[in-house]
């Protein structure tokens, strides 16, 4: 690793009312409760398996905390929960983490609809590049999202991404291979 690099696990980042922080085993029913609330609202963007079984044999909430600890303790991936006051709206992850001559990753994340277009998002994607440029040294963060979700797209420009391009059949989302839109942040200190 480089001498940029300052992961410290647990990460918790703040930024005003907002709170990024690992899920807890005791955050089982507040996460829960606002995933069953937005089943719908977010199945058009959630990632699904080209192999069906798959889709089928999800993480239970305890195997699924315990991975993103293991991935967060190693600095591969970040996966934190979005608090807004108390209450848990969404999730974030610093995900695909590289160093070496890329020194990159990706961020993607969801929210609750009852805290859509109300500028958390942007605050949560913000913090979360500031730490990865300053804390892990990264040179580029990218975010990919799909060309029909317009506040998401919202969300990357205000935060100062840049489109980069389209990539065609990028990721299996809701049941196919969709295109997604690339738009990159340069850390501008590397």
């Amino acid at each position: 690793m480089a001498s940029l690099y300052r992961h410290k696990w647990p990460t918790i980042l703040k930024e005003d009312q907002i709170t990024l922080r690992p899920l807890r085993l005791r955050d089982r029913s507040a996460w829960l409760a606002v995933r069953k609330l937005n089943r719908a609202w977010l199945s058009q963007w959630e990632a699904t398996s080209p192999i069906s079984h798959e889709n089928k044999n999800l993480p239970s909430y305890f195997e699924m905390v315990n991975y993103h600890r293991g991935e967060g303790r190693s600095g591969r991936s970040l996966t934190l929960a979005i608090w807004f006051e108390k209450n848990l709206i969404g999730q974030i992850t610093l995900g695909g983490i590289s160093y070496g001559a890329y020194r990159g990753a990706h961020i993607g994340y969801w929210i609750d609809e009852r805290y859509a277009n109300k500028g958390i998002t942007t605050k949560a994607v913000r913090r979360l590049t500031q730490y990865g440029f300053e804390e892990l040294g990264l040179h580029r963060i990218e975010i990919n999202l799909r060309p029909e979700n317009a506040a998401s797209k919202r969300v990357a420009e205000k935060a100062g991404y840049v489109f980069e391009g389209l990539r065609p059949r990028y990721l299996h989302i809701d049941g196919a291979w969709r295109d997604h839109l690339c738009y990159v942040k340069e850390n501008p200190r590397i």
